[in-house]
């Protein structure tokens, strides 16, 4: 609730004052089951909230990381949510999309080739790892 509070201050300019707004919102979501509904549930999470900050003349930065199961929503060639992720990438810019590599190289071993992304898919050594450096800067880290 503080956070809400502190996001916009007044800051004294000569006489007047001019309100800043304070950094974007920052949300990271996890998905980590290879579960249709949850990958459709993430998704949905991070469409309404950038739709409510969008609403409140509000910036929000939303990163979707995905490890383990999860990794198949981003998978080119078995991702039961494909269109709908390719579609976040026309109509909400601010939401962008992070793949394990550790979880990659698992399925590259086990498969015998690496699984294709989809396009604009960024890959991390360690998907755990990035959600932990984000809760480190501030990020809210949600598992729908």
């Amino acid at each position: 609730m503080l956070l809400a509070v502190a996001s916009v201050f007044l800051v004294a300019s000569g006489g007047g004052s001019v309100a800043v707004a304070a950094e974007p919102h920052r949300l990271a979501l996890q998905i980590s089951d290879e579960e249709p509904a949850k990958m459709r549930a993430v998704l949905d999470v991070a469409a309404n909230v950038s739709r409510h900050y969008s609403g409140e003349g509000d910036e929000v930065e939303i990163v979707i990381v995905a490890f383990n199961g999860g990794l198949d929503m981003l998978l080119a060639d078995r991702s039961p949510v494909k269109e709908r992720v390719m579609g976040f990438a026309k109509s909400m810019p601010n939401v962008s999309f992070i793949a394990c590599g550790n979880t990659l190289e698992t399925l590259a071993g086990r498969e015998g080739r690496q699984p294709p992304l989809l396009e604009g898919v960024t890959v991390v050594k360690t998907g755990v790892a990035i959600l932990l450096e984000l809760a480190e800067k501030n990020w809210t880290i949600v598992r729908p």
